[in-house]
């Protein structure tokens, strides 16, 4: 792991919290519980007790499941992975992982159930939450921003700016986009996030973002 990131959280998982196959509980019975109404699925093999918050720690707790152990301290969960884990996206039928170019994909094996992208990231790019190195919230938009379809990118987006304890801000956001170098699909982005500024639901504090129309990325994370 690159120098300077936070170091990933023990693994702890409560069971009164979460539920995964283990020498306690079969994958077997912990679909039967489902089925029954006694657990509530979560993501792949995680379950949750009915009624719990689900918060973002519970879901970097299961999704650090899914990632292999040999790779969990090398990878850091980014795009729309990152914002289903701020809860601003639904579940990722596969976990976007991103890689520091410090540590180039090649040398990683592949992972099943993930999807890994080489990319550079900053100290304060990175947080950890519930056992996963996570994008923080103004990492994860500029992403999402610049590498998600539109059809998807600007849903996760209103939400991410939306949640005021995220403390995304779209200025803030659209700055950080045109400090982005040589990046493909900037200028799409932008006018993504300009679009954001022209509707009624966006936050009042972005109505002196750029005005210009939307045409969707054509990249997908």
């Amino acid at each position: 792991m690159a120098p300077g990131f936070p170091p990933p959280q023990q693994q702890d998982f409560p069971a009164q919290e979460l539920y995964a196959p283990s020498p306690m509980f079969t994958w077997a019975e912990l679909q039967s519980m489902a089925a029954d109404g006694v657990l509530t699925p979560l993501y792949e093999k995680s379950f949750i007790p009915p009624g719990l918050d689900v918060t973002p720690r519970l879901r970097a707790r299961a999704a650090a499941l899914v990632v292999p152990d040999r790779i969990r301290r090398k990878v850091i969960a980014g795009r729309m992975t990152a914002a289903w884990i701020y809860g601003c996206a639904d579940a990722p039928e596969r976990l976007s992982l991103l890689v520091d170019a410090k540590h180039r994909i090649s040398s990683l094996r592949s992972a099943r159930g993930c999807i890994l992208h080489e990319v550079r990231l900053g100290q304060l790019d990175v947080v950890s939450i519930g056992g996963l190195l996570v994008t923080s919230p103004l990492r994860t938009a500029v992403d999402v921003a610049l590498h998600v379809e539109a059809s998807r990118a600007v849903p996760a987006l209103r939400m991410l700016l939306s949640q005021d304890e995220l403390g995304v801000r779209l200025r803030l956001l659209t700055l950080a986009v045109e400090a982005s170098a040589r990046v493909p699909h900037k200028k799409a982005a932008l006018r993504t996030l300009a679009a954001l500024a022209l509707t009624a639901d966006a936050p009042a504090q972005i109505a002196d973002a750029p005005q210009a129309e939307v045409f969707p990325p054509e990249a997908a994370a």
